[in-house]
């Protein structure tokens, strides 16, 4: 199954989401007022599309993500590549080096990634 879309102002949500849950609904009408600055009635709207929408489940106003943040974020990396990189993963990676310095550590980091991905190490 894909993972649901999650827009921006929906994942800035969601961020408040994920650091809380469980949640009851009236605690993320505060979280937000506070976070985002949103009315309460916008809460309660986006909260009835993400659970529409199967991001969330909302029972007996205890609300709880259906989707971690990480597949949210890898859809979203996914979606990316494919538009504006032609699926192309190292133009990608290429494109993103080139505008931002890479530190030792984050090369080392990735390196290790490919090679678990590998089945090296």
């Amino acid at each position: 199954m894909d993972t649901p879309k999650v827009f921006e102002s929906e994942y800035r949500f969601c961020l408040l989401l994920w650091e809380h849950e469980p949640v009851k609904s009236s605690e993320l009408v505060k979280l937000c007022k506070e976070h985002l600055g949103w009315k309460p009635t916008t809460t309660y709207t986006v909260i009835k599309r993400l659970s529409e929408r199967g991001v969330l489940k909302n029972e007996n106003t205890i609300v709880k993500s259906l989707v971690s943040k990480e597949e949210v974020q890898a859809a979203e990396i996914k979606e990316l590549v494919e538009k504006k990189f032609e699926g192309s993963l190292p133009s990608f990676i290429a494109a993103f080096a080139k505008y931002k310095k890479v530190s030792e550590e984050e090369l080392n980091e990735v390196q290790r990634m490919i090679d678990r991905y590998r089945g090296g190490v």
